[in-house]
Parts: structure tokens; sequence; C-alpha cells
């Protein structure tokens, strides 16, 4: 509808590119809160707001630029137009301003979500105002990316350098946090386009300006405490409702405490999406109350906040950068609430980590902090509840990369915007799969991806369905092994399974046989081999030999029961357990998980939350990561052994096997240990708080995330992880991850559970989902970042004959006959 001049958007790039960051839609304003003149006066009703290069070098302009809906440019020019220029500030079409600290150029985002850019009007009145209001379409982030170039600009003008060179402290210089709000830009009458809005007290950005990372929830939290008695609506407007605290529950007796520190306390609005003040005076109090059960009660000085059992679902997230804690808060008819309390300082913060942690440490693990953790494995315990911030040179480089990935998933939604609606036609409903209920109640369970065959094999009770993948990354159902039996006939359901043998063949495992296994020839479509591992030793978990075993002939592969490690090797006579690669604990371990790399190191995971590393089989371990007490589901690893990637209930956790100091600098954690004093710090990967509660108010389930796993390809990096909890598929960016990003993750939401998941062999774009009664491909690029929008909407019914790059990526549902 608008024509623009032609506007490139990039970062700090190629210096022929004229355009660093843009703005794509808005209005501008003249505001004179203290003139006499008027309050606001509107300028351009629709424009753009961009930063560029001048001739010069270190200089840049802020510029906005007008557009005209279609013939009205050519209208005004034949009714003389009008003259911009007789205000001093420019032409018609276009306003410029030498980007330099004395704009006083700042960024707030109002608690309706809107993006408002306001700086000084230097030839003005004092107070003056230019104000550039975004329109719904622009994201906070991308406000954000534009407050930190600025600040990078202006940087470079000041100090006559590269901004490559400038320290956060340099960057803050150029905040003006301690401007005055900026005021509401609204004209008396609104003009077209545009309808008048609520005037809620603004809530500031105030982040690190030297992070692209999106707007946090402790960003959001930083509002005035006015905010928590919004202005009032203005006639004919409804007032959103806030998102009001739920009645206290009582805190049991007392038997000891762990922690009493005072906070301000912010409530997630659910309408507004952000932190409000409830409180800026409060307790926080973590006592144990008996029987290893831990109790979390909040106190003001009118009134009882929350009281909350201390577990894991409480998601407890702290960030000493903004001396934030947040976490979530469930009542008894199961909704959820996230919270946020803000410390004075770093001390008090700490004081109330250590009590918290130790109480949810100590109700995991039934076990007195004090006496069993070690003092060098207490910090990596309380790190893998911290956000990260950058530290190195390095994560510039990471943060650079990352940005780029956001402008590339931003050019893919623009592109997809108007066919999302479009690929819904009235006809649609015809194309709606439902792949039927099994009379017994079977649903799909499992999922393993081929390597070598390009197909994918989805277990549904007794039966096995084989989906080939199409050229153009759809399924296509291939067939269906019906009526998996044992070789004397015996039926059952595989419990697990996985592809050996490129892809030839598939081992299964049968519920309540522990100590057997069975070999399916594909190629036949029936169990052939029943393989006794051992008469005393159970079959727990089993992985392959290595990372890519399964796309070679390799015969022999990894198993594990709750205390014991070895190999299993189908080619010997009796049982196949081979003693000599058999390492055996006689504590109780409870193994739950394992995973290879590459060249065969192995790591292995507990019910109890610990990992271990080794290099081989028949040893101990070189590395043993202390337990933070949530069991481990899942494990996997990246293929040059670099990453571990464990996987809890309620979050992922990723693990940095390599050394960095120390006289095995340069060494994986599966060749040499760790120092006592220099374990790894654990990257804690889960949706945000306030998601969880959003996720949780929508849908009425409990988190509970699949096996997390990375793309996987011979000669291909790892740069995705995948998961699913309930509804959602989730992948996480490791580029964002390792960047230190809020966020880093971009969500689909289903009409049903995800039950498995996994990419395709090779790729990281394109994901098999198995559903109760369906499987679906969907492209990654098709996944969104997690709004309340994305969590909220609507959910998506896979449907069949709907092309790729459709909708939250529908593509080809197949029929499946089993």
């Amino acid at each position: 509808m608008y024509a623009f001049k032609s506007i490139s958007n990039y970062l700090f790039g190629n210096s022929n590119k004229e355009t660093i960051v843009e703005l794509t839609s808005g209005q501008l304003f003249l505001v004179r809160p203290l003139s006499i003149k008027g309050c606001s006066e509107l300028l351009f009703k629709d424009a753009a707001a961009y930063i560029r290069r001048t001739g010069q070098e270190f200089q840049y302009q802020l510029v906005i630029q007008r557009a005209y809906e279609e013939g009205e440019a050519e209208l005004l020019e034949e009714e003389g137009g009008e003259d911009g220029a007789a205000n001093g500030l420019g032409d018609r079409d276009e306003k410029t301003f030498l980007l330099d600290e004395e704009l006083h150029l700042r960024i707030e985002l109002k608690d309706n979500g809107e993006v408002v850019v306001a700086w000084r009007d230097l030839s003005g009145d004092e107070g003056d105002l230019f104000e550039f209001v975004c329109d719904d379409s622009v994201r906070p982030e991308t406000g954000t990316t534009f407050e930190l170039i600025a600040a990078q600009c202006q940087y470079e003008r000041k100090y006559r350098r590269p901004h490559q060179h400038a320290t956060e402290r340099n960057l803050r210089e150029f905040a003006f946090d301690d401007e005055p709000a900026i005021p509401e830009a609204s004209p008396l009458s609104s003009p077209i386009g545009r309808s008048p809005g609520i005037s809620p007290s603004p809530t500031t950005l105030n982040r690190s300006l030297n992070d692209l990372r999106e707007p946090s929830d402790y960003e959001m939290a930083r509002e005035s405490k006015s905010t928590a008695t919004p202005s009032k609506a203005p006639p004919n407007q409804i007032e959103p409702t806030r998102t009001k605290a739920p009645l206290s529950r009582k805190a049991p007796n007392t038997i000891e405490l762990l922690a009493n520190e005072d906070a301000e306390l912010h409530l997630f609005d659910f309408q507004s999406g952000t932190f409000v003040l409830q409180d800026s005076d409060v307790q926080a109090i973590v006592t144990e109350v008996g029987n290893w059960k831990y109790w979390l009660q909040i106190t003001g000085n009118k009134q009882q906040w929350l009281g909350q059992e201390v577990v894991p679902d409480i998601n407890p997230v702290f960030n000493f950068e903004y001396l934030s804690f947040i976490f979530n808060h469930y009542t008894e008819d199961g909704s959820a609430y996230s919270w946020l309390l803000k410390f004075k300082d770093r001390e008090t913060e700490e004081k109330f980590q250590e009590g918290l942690m130790q109480a949810l440490w100590e109700h995991l693990n039934q076990t007195k902090w004090q006496k069993a953790v070690k003092e060098s494995d207490k910090d990596y315990v309380l790190d893998a509840f911290n956000d990260l911030v950058l530290e190195d040179d390095a994560d510039d480089q990471r943060e650079l990369e990352a940005a780029e990935e956001d402008e590339e998933e931003d050019d893919f939604e623009d592109a997809h915007q108007g066919q999302r609606e479009e690929d819904y036609d009235e006809d649609e409903d015809e194309d709606e799969v439902d792949l039927g209920r099994d009379a017994d109640g079977n649903v799909n369970s499992q999922l393993a991806v081929g390597a070598k065959v390009d197909r994918s094999f989805v277990v549904r009770g007794d039966k096995i369905g084989v989906f080939k993948h199409t050229l153009d990354n759809q399924l296509q159902f291939s067939t269906s092994i019906n009526k998996v039996a044992t070789p004397g006939g015996k039926a059952f359901a595989p419990s697990k399974i996985m592809l050996r043998a490129a892809d030839k063949d598939m081992v299964l495992q049968r519920e309540g046989d522990p100590n057997s296994l069975y070999r399916m020839d594909l190629e036949y479509g029936k169990v052939v081999d029943e393989w006794k591992v051992h008469d005393d030793i159970p079959v727990n978990i089993f992985a392959p030999e290595n990372k890519f075993a399964q796309t070679t002939d390799e015969q022999t592969f990894l198993g594990l029961s709750k205390n014991a490690l070895y190999r299993i090797d189908p080619r010997l006579a009796g049982n196949k357990l081979v003693d000599s690669e058999l390492k055996q604990y006689t504590s109780k371990n409870d193994f739950s998980a394992a995973a290879t790399t590459e060249q065969g190191y192995i790591a292995v995971a507990s019910n109890k939350g610990d990992i271990r590393m080794f290099d081989r089989l028949g040893i101990n371990a070189k590395t043993a990561l202390p337990a933070l007490g949530d069991p481990i589901i899942g494990l996997d690893t990246s293929a040059d052994g670099r990453w571990v990637l464990a996987t809890t209930r309620t979050y992922l956790l990723l693990i940095d096997s390599l050394q960095k100091e120390g006289k095995n600098e340069g060494k994986l954690g599966f060749e040499k240990s760790f120092a006592k004093d220099s374990k790894p710090q654990p990257r804690r990967l889960a949706l945000t708080p306030s998601h969880v509660a959003q996720f949780q108010h929508e849908t009425k389930q409990a988190l509970s995330f699949t096996p997390a796993r990375f793309n996987i390809g011979e000669g291909k990096d790892e740069t995705t992880i995948i998961s699913a909890t309930g509804p959602f598929i989730v992948t996480w960016s490791m580029k964002k991850v390792l960047a230190g990003r809020k966020d880093p993750y971009s969500i689909k939401r289903y009409s049903e559970e995800v039950k498995a998941d996994n990419f395709r062999y090779g790729s990281d774009k394109n994901i098999v989902v198995a559903l109760p009664n369906e499987v679906d491909m969907v492209a990654r690029r098709a996944l969104q970042r997690p709004t309340r929008e994305s969590i909220m909407g609507p959910p998506v019914t896979p449907r069949r004959g709907a092309g790729r790059g459709s909708y939250l990526g529908r593509n080809a549902i197949v029929n499946s006959p089993y």
C-alpha cells in the first residue's frame, strides 16, 4: 500500500550499504510538553526511521522518511505540495538529524507493546522532542537493536574510532537513563489508520547497550512504581484487565530458616506481556518444613503475597546483571503465574540463591546440601540456574552471527506473512487427516529417523509405520509392519528402538523382558533374532557404538543397567554381553541415559542428575559432573565431543567439555579430568518463566520435555537443538545460546501432544514430528519466536495437501493405514 525509497537493512557490514538499521513503519510527532503552542503535532502520518552513513568517517544520520499512499504524492504535486521546509525541519519527504549525543536519543517500550523513539529538538524550545511511534508490526527487539546501533554510532562520532573498541560502560554513556519518561504523543484527533490508544505509564527498556539480545523479562520488570495504577483509558475504550495475584497459601510450620531477604515483587501480566510491580518491600523467605519438603513464602508489610512449595516446576532463573530472580508459582487448581523478585544488591541475591538452591537440591536428593556437596561443586550447581552474560571477544563474533540469524528469520517471516492467511481456504477442511484410533487405544509412541535410507519409522502399538522422505521435504507413507512379534510368535509393542547396520536392522526391546533384545530385519519386515544379553544384568538402556555407527555395518553397541556399563556383541555365542568390557558399580548409580561421540567417547547420565564421561569402556570415568538433582531422561553429544546435552523434565543442560586452562588445556572432559576448581559452567536451556506461565495458562499442562537432540550428519556442525513439551515443538539456536541471548528458541504449536521428534538426518532444516495419530515433517524456519500470540494463539492441526512454506510449515500429513 505504501511506497518507500529503496532501503537496505544491514548491520555495520559493507561500507557501500547506506542504511544500517531500520524501523519500517510508524508516525513522526513533534511534542512540546512545556510549550503554549500545543502538546503534540503529527508531522508524518506514515514513515520509516533508519540510521545511515554519511560521506564522512564516523558520522551517521538519523533519517525519518515519509511514505505516501498510492497516488498521494502525485496529488500533492498537483496541489503544490506541503511546505515541509517552513518549520526548518527539511523537505516534505525526509527529515535528517546528525546522530550526536546532544540528541539524547532513547527508546521506550510502552505497556501495550508500542515502541517509541524520542530525541531532542535542538532548534526548538526547552523540552521539545521528536517522537517516532512505531506501528504494532515493529517488534520490541527491533527497537532494542536500533537503540544499540544508535549508541555505537554516537560512540564512533565522539571518540573517532570504530565501535568494536567500545566497552559496555562506553556505550552506557548514550543510554540517557536519567531523562524523564517520554511523554505521550497523541494528537487530539487521531490520523486515519491509527486509533487512539490507552496511555499507560511507560516501561523503559534500560537494557545493556552492547547486547543485541531480545528484550528479556528482567528488562520488562523495570517499570516505574506507578504502573501498578494505570492511567484511565480514553472515553469508549475498554481498559485491559491486569493479571491479579492469587490468594496466598499459609506457610507450614518451620523447622529451619534457609533464607530471608528483602526485595521488590513483580507479577507477570498476561495481557501486556510485562512484569508489573506489586510491592516495593517484601521479604522472600525459604524454610525447611519437614520430610525433605521446603517452602517459599513472600510477605509484604500489609499482606501475604504467596506461598509455594520449592519443587523443580518453579523453574528458577537468577540474573545477577539485573539483580533479579524469576520463578513460576502454581495454585492448588493448577493455574500458573510468573513472579519476579528484584534485590537491592548482588550480595543479597547470592544469599537468597544459596538458600533456595539448597532447598531445591535437598528436596530432589533427600540429602543435606552441606554434607553431600563439595565446596568445589557448589558453584557448578548454582551456575546452572544463572543467566549467562557475554564474557570474551569470541562472544562478539557469536553475537554477530546470532544477529545475522535473526535477520534471516525476519526475512523469512516477512516473505511469508501474507501467505499464512492465504494458505487457508474454504475447502481446506476436506484436507484434514484423521488417521483414526486403534480399537485398543494405541497411539504413536516412538520415532527413529534413518541415516542411510531416507525413511522414518514410527511405533504404534505392535505396528511400525514406514514413511519416505520426499525430495520436496514431505513425508509419504511407504508401508506398515504389522504384528511385531518375537521369533516364537508372541506379539509385543516395542518399548525402545534403535536403527543399526546401515538402517537394515532395528533393535527392539519388549516391556517386561529386560534381559533380552530383538533384531528386526527391516528389508524382510520381521523379527528374526532374539539376543539374550545376560542372565543377571538387565538392559535398561542401549546406545550406538559411536555417533555415526547407524550409517555403517558396525555390529556392536552399548548397554547399560542401573549400575553397569558394557558392550553388547550379537555375534557372540550364548549371552551377548562382552565380559572384558564391563564396568559395574557397587553403589546404586541409577543410570538413565547414554550417548556417544564420533570417536566413541561415552557420556552416561543418571536419575540423580550426575553425568560421567568416559573415553572407552571398562574403566573409571575421566570426568564426573555433580548432580543437580533432577533426573536426566535424555542425553546427546556433538560429534566432536565438545558439547554434552542433557534433558530433564523441565529444562535442558548444555555443557562445554573443552578445558580452557590448566595442564589439560585443549583436552575434552572425555579425555582428561577437569581440575577440582574448574568445572565447566553449564548452560541451562529452559523456557522463560513468563512463557511457561503463558504455556500452562493456555494448555493446563505441566512442562515435560522429550529427550533433546542436536541435528546430526557426518561433516555437519551442530547448529540446532530440538525437543518438545506438550503440544509445542521447541528448537534452540546454538548461535544464540552461545551468544548469551535471551529466549534463544523458537516454537510451533500443534493441536495435540507431540509424542516424539527428531531432525531429518544430515539437515537442521526439517523436523519429523510424531503426534498421537499423525506424522508430520515441518520446516524449522517455519517455527516462530515465542510471544504471547505464538504461545496462546490457535493450535495448528496438520493438513494433507498443504504446500511447503505454508503457515507454520503445514507440510503433507500421511494418511497411514496403520
